[in-house]
């Protein structure tokens, strides 16, 4: 089991700034990949980056590649997301997630994903 709480969003103009920030409880933190998504009003869950279990290999969504980094502390139980050159269509709620199974290589699918955050809200003003 794994709990999973955000945290660090808000509301930013174009062009700004924004880390956000999980902490996770339970299983051993290492053990594990994290992802990050996003979920705009009317829109599925989209994929947005995720991060293997010792933070050695990291994956984006071609639409935050190059302004997003995730990272992972593993001594401190956390997972961040720095998302710099904000655009509007940045604006959704963030979720991070757990994936027990493919902690080598994390998969983009919400669905392998089986512990999820409560999710921070992230908006950009233009």
């Amino acid at each position: 089991q794994v709990q999973l709480v955000e945290s660090g969003g808000g509301l930013v103009q174009a062009g700004g700034s924004l880390r956000l920030s999980c902490a996770a409880s339970g299983r051993t933190f290492g053990t594990y990949a994290m992802g990050w998504f996003r979920q705009a009003p009317g829109k599925e869950r989209a994929f947005v980056s995720a991060i293997n279990w010792n933070g050695g290999s990291t994956y984006y969504a071609n639409s935050v590649k190059g302004r997003f980094t995730i990272s992972r502390d593993n001594a401190k139980n956390t997972v961040y997301l720095q998302m710099n050159s904000l655009k509007p269509e940045d604006t959704a709620v963030y979720y991070c997630a757990a994936d027990f199974d493919h902690i080598v290589v994390p998969t983009t699918s919400p669905s392998d994903y089986g512990y999820w955050g409560q999710g921070t809200r992230v908006t950009v003003s233009s």
